[in-house]
């Protein structure tokens, strides 16, 4: 099997989607699509990763990688969108993605909406925890999609489209290092929410293992429903 990972920035990397990819023997293929263009296809699971920039942007290759997310969503592909990657599924999806009351940073709490509880990845965990943020823009519901979570500042924070496409605000892959990267490249960031790098990566340390047990479930959920 083979996955597909979309990145933007070199810094935000698929992290314990890839760990729990390797431990399944499924490769993957890594596309930084600014630089390097979009893949022939979307492989057995497609992977959109975050990064800085807006869907609402109007770069060529934004346009280009909706219309390439929204083939494979279409086409049933498995598919898990984080933060910007769950923005671009939205859009694709023909959802709104606009700026949020603010900033999302660091640790946060989500709860599970009722169909979350219910579902079969998100469903074997809390329905109340802490994730990892770091985006400024929302959106709303796609249609015939499942609401999945929400947190205070953002009313949603996870959906479903079909049985096995995953768009998450939040990050459960994130590592140590993608955090210490975030936290140097989006400096700006940090200052405009007033925390600080340390604060943002101790805050959340204590949860990450949760995160990286959800990640592996979800990549497990995906890949055998793609066998």
């Amino acid at each position: 099997m083979r996955a597909v990972c979309l990145k933007h920035v070199p810094f935000e990397g698929p992290g314990a989607f890839a760990t729990a990819l390797t431990a399944r023997d499924v490769s993957l293929d890594q596309y930084l699509v600014p630089q390097d263009g979009l893949p022939k296809d979307a492989g057995d699971l497609l992977i959109v990763m975050g990064g800085p920039m807006s869907v609402n942007d109007p770069d060529p290759w934004i346009a280009e990688e909706t219309a390439f997310i929204r083939s494979a969503l279409l086409a049933g592909t498995p598919v898990i969108g984080v933060c910007l990657g769950s923005q671009f599924m939205a859009k694709a999806l023909g959802a709104t993605v606009q700026p949020g009351a603010g900033l999302e940073i660091g640790k946060t709490r989500i709860r599970l909406t009722e169909e979350g509880k219910q579902d079969p990845v998100l469903g074997m965990f809390p329905e109340s925890l802490s994730v990892f943020e770091w985006h400024g823009e929302i959106f709303d519901l796609p249609p015939d999609c499942v609401a999945l979570a929400g947190s205070e500042m953002a009313p949603l924070q996870a959906f479903r489209y079909g049985p096995h496409a995953y768009g998450l605000l939040f990050h459960l892959e994130i590592e140590t290092g993608g955090i210490d990267a975030l936290c140097q490249h989006c400096a700006p960031d940090l200052a405009r929410a007033q925390l600080t790098a340390t604060k943002t990566l101790m805050g959340f340390l204590p949860h990450m293992w949760l995160s990286h047990q959800i990640a592996d479930r979800l990549i497990d959920h995906l890949i055998n429903s793609a066998r």
